[in-house]
């Protein structure tokens, strides 16, 4: 198929996506929105008086969730190299996560306060290399995960996008050393179509996390 006729082929099914319109009638920021809706009506991760950091926040639409189910009682960090419109109960960094500036900056923002909810829907721009793209995006896990196990409450959780294949299950394998309870959801915001699945991880074991 030639490029042309991907992109219009990609733009008739944007444009009648259930989860797109829906998106703009409720006025989310992104159809991502309501994977974390379904992840939390399923899974109930977010309550009110919660710190949650969002890594890789840009549009918005999981901040947007987050900060309406706090409903003014707690904290709502995000991070992202690409600005983001501001929102109210959001702080927001721009930065590269991947920098330790911008870490610093989020570390700083925490105010020396554990989070009980990390969630990254991070993903590389893509390159088209499949083998490049998947080491991008497993390197932003990494780090991700990394943040996690250092800066969760001993009951955290963790909830980040990760793709099926190469470095699949040695990720999940490392997520299970470092948590006590590790799951795979796949939401129905999700496309079928899409490789992308969410890794659930709950509980920080001893020893990673950062010092008081």
């Amino acid at each position: 198929m030639k490029r042309q006729a991907k992109t219009r082929a990609w733009h008739h099914r944007h444009v009648n996506d259930y989860f797109v319109r829906q998106s703009v009638e409720q006025g989310y920021r992104s159809r991502a929105a309501y994977k974390l809706i379904e992840l939390d009506e399923r899974d109930r991760l977010l309550r009110p008086g919660m710190l949650v950091v969002d890594l890789g926040c840009a549009p918005g639409g999981w901040c947007q969730v987050a900060a309406e189910r706090l409903r003014g009682q707690g904290r709502v960090i995000g991070i992202d190299l690409i600005e983001m419109v501001g929102m109210n109960g959001v702080t927001f960094i721009q930065g590269d996560f991947t920098a330790d500036a911008a870490l610093t900056e989020l570390e700083v923002a925490m105010r020396g306060q554990r989070a009980d909810l990390v969630i990254s829907d991070m993903a590389p721009n893509i390159s088209g290399v499949v083998v490049a793209d998947q080491a991008r995006a497993y390197h932003l896990a990494e780090l991700a995960l990394e943040f996690a196990e250092r800066w969760l409450q001993p009951n955290g959780a963790f909830l980040v996008k990760v793709f099926q294949g190469a470095g699949f299950e040695d990720y999940v394998r490392r997520a299970r050393m470092a948590f006590a309870s590790v799951m795979i959801r796949k939401p129905k915001a999700s496309r079928d179509s899409s490789r992308e699945v969410y890794l659930l991880a709950r509980s920080p074991k001893s020893g990673t996390r950062a010092e008081d």
